[in-house]
């Protein structure tokens, strides 16, 4: 396999966006359900604690276009607070820990050759995006330890986003019983209460202006239940 210490070039990542927005996750990497999958557990019940919810997916639903063409709103927001992984720390967390945050969570493996090309533009979209109201929740899950998703996140210069980790695939396997994940990379979109609201399979110019808009959208937009 060929290193690459730099940026892998934007034009690729965009065509292969621009093919998502008419055939949604067509360039996402198939993924056979293994590992235990007892490191995550997904809320189905209690979808009424997301119905206001609808609102932020109306509010995003205009900017669900170009670059981020293959975002699809959702028509029932779920909660999926339940969804647990390992911090940089090696400590238990779950997006319920990011409660209070628009997270962008995406899952990625460095033998997924889309996920590979997407992580600087994720990388990027953290850098400009990022905040105490907005976070890009990148979690990789590669079986094994640590050395080969670090040694490619230095290697490409990716250090404005956490490290996060599922070794046993947990995530993902919850995610693809819920419907939502067939292979890597698969990108959800969740608001500040846990409730996804869009959501897809492939990659995206996660750095496109097209993004950064959305995520504008979905921070700006009130938190739901406002009145």
């Amino acid at each position: 396999m060929t290193d690459r210490k730099k940026r892998f070039p934007p034009a690729r990542l965009v065509v292969i966006a621009a093919l998502g927005g008419l055939i949604a996750g067509a360039a996402a990497v198939y993924v056979r359900e293994s590992g235990s999958g007892n490191g995550a557990a997904v809320e189905t019940a209690g979808a009424e604690a997301c119905e206001a919810a609808k609102d932020k997916v109306a509010a995003i639903t205009p900017f669900l276009k170009g670059h981020v063409a293959a975002m699809a709103p959702v028509s029932e927001p779920r909660p999926l607070s339940g969804l647990n992984f390992k911090g940089g720390d090696g400590k238990d967390l779950s997006l319920a820990d990011f409660t209070g945050k628009t997270v962008l969570l995406n899952l990625w493996a460095t033998w997924c050759v889309p996920c590979r090309e997407e992580m600087p533009a994720l990388n990027a979209l953290q850098k400009a995006e990022g905040s105490d109201k907005f976070e890009v929740v990148a979690v990789n899950i590669d079986i094994g330890d640590d050395e080969k998703p670090k040694a490619f996140l230095n290697e490409t210069g990716v250090h404005d986003l956490g490290y996060y980790r599922d070794a046993s695939m947990g995530v993902f396997n919850a995610l693809k019983k819920e419907g939502l994940a067939f292979g890597l990379p698969v990108t959800l979109l969740m608001d500040e209460k846990g409730c996804l609201i869009s959501s897809m399979n492939g990659p995206a110019a996660w750095d496109s202006d097209d993004a950064k808009a959305l995520v504008k959208a979905a921070v700006a937009a009130p938190p739901s239940g406002a009145q």
